[in-house]
């Protein structure tokens, strides 16, 4: 089976989409396979280094409940211009019918970075979500893992602090922020 015979059997969600810019063309795939929706910037930006602006894309749609849509970064833009995404993954929620905005910010130290209308800004993934049901409990189950946060699963150690390190601005005492 090809790779567009793959695609075309994948599952899919209708997602009604309003278009804000006739000028601009909808969230596309670049790829088959690729699970984010490239999204546009609607306006010229430049952001300096350090700076950050949150960009509209032209585009508001109305998701299923039970689905929500999310905002990811570009990897290209990251890797060449130290652009990337505040608050990533954002959420699209089921019941939000405005213009999807993106938050983009310049982690590059020296160099600005100018977004023209028109540019890919960020990825839209639309994926089911499941609805909580929260039960109180006066405990939890053991795991194998237990309590253990940041840093616990190895990695970076010498950048991970010693449990119970305060080390949020105003932490109360045994608080790892």
């Amino acid at each position: 089976m090809s790779a567009q015979e793959q695609d075309a059997q994948a599952p899919t969600v209708q997602v009604l989409l309003q278009q804000l810019d006739d000028e601009l063309p909808t969230p596309t795939y670049a790829h088959l396979g690729d699970a984010g929706a490239d999204l546009l910037t609607r306006v010229d930006v430049t952001l300096g280094p350090g700076e950050r602006a949150t960009v509209p894309t032209g585009v508001a749609i109305a998701l299923p409940l039970g689905y929500a849509a999310f905002v990811h970064p570009r990897s290209g833009l990251a890797a060449r211009h130290g652009v990337t995404t505040l608050n990533a993954p954002g959420t699209v929620d089921a019941g939000y019918r405005g213009e999807i905005h993106v938050n983009l910010v310049n982690t590059d130290r020296a160099t600005a970075v100018t977004l023209h209308r028109g540019d890919r800004v960020a990825q839209l993934v639309v994926q089911r979500v499941e609805r909580a049901d929260f039960v109180v409990v006066a405990g939890l189950p053991d795991s194998a893992r237990g309590a253990g946060g940041h840093g616990s699963t190895g990695g970076f150690a010498g950048a991970a602090p010693a449990p119970g390190t305060n080390i949020g601005a105003g932490a109360s005492e045994g608080d790892i922020s």
